[in-house]
């Protein structure tokens, strides 16, 4: 991972060994899919029930390239609500259903790009300290895309002038590229 993995707990006490637990399941998370690039893992308390104990909420958000899936796992059925609280259990709900979306996630980028769906371009400047680069279009506009957003190479290998094949989204400023992987040159007869 890019990031160190944070660990929060709210409402209850700090425990060692539930964050030792913690940290073998994002290693496992780590290990199922190895371009993770951040994980940050929640746990709350937000009641204080007195007869039955405390009800545990896990929120695990995990960064991955072009995005970040998250999973927040809280006691939803009312029989879940009053069954005995425990928080391993809900600890291994939690990450259990992150490793589902980890292998969604893996599945969806193996499917093929339809050909309308990628553009092609090149790569114009990189800033592998900022996390970016630029790359321009066919209309010779300049495209924006986050280093998480690089499909099959690492950002700093990528120079300027690489060929690339695209997946243009709007974002909050505007169009940006979502999806960069570099065009396999074609073989000549």
């Amino acid at each position: 991972m890019d990031v160190p993995l944070e660990i929060r707990f709210h409402n209850l006490e700090t425990s060692d060994a539930l964050e030792t637990a913690i940290r073998e399941r994002v290693v496992k998370l780590d290990r199922l899919y190895d371009r993770l690039t951040s994980c940050r893992v929640a746990v709350e308390a937000p009641h204080k029930q007195h007869r039955k104990g405390n009800l545990y909420t896990i929120t695990i958000n995990m960064g991955v390239p072009g995005g970040e899936l998250m999973v927040n796992r809280e006691p939803h059925k009312a029989r879940e609500k009053y069954a005995h609280p425990d928080v391993y259990k809900a600890l291994r709900d939690a990450f259990d259903a992150a490793e589902r979306q980890l292998l969604d996630y893996k599945k969806r980028l193996r499917e093929p790009v339809m050909a309308e769906e990628s553009l092609e371009g090149r790569i114009l400047d990189i800033f592998p300290q900022s996390d970016h680069g630029f790359l321009s279009n066919a209309l010779g506009s300049q495209l924006w895309f986050h280093r998480n957003a690089v499909m099959d190479a690492a950002l700093e290998d990528l120079t300027p002038g690489t060929p690339v094949h695209y997946v243009e989204t709007v974002g909050e400023s505007g169009p940006q590229a979502s999806r960069v992987w570099t065009a396999k040159p074609h073989a000549e007869s």
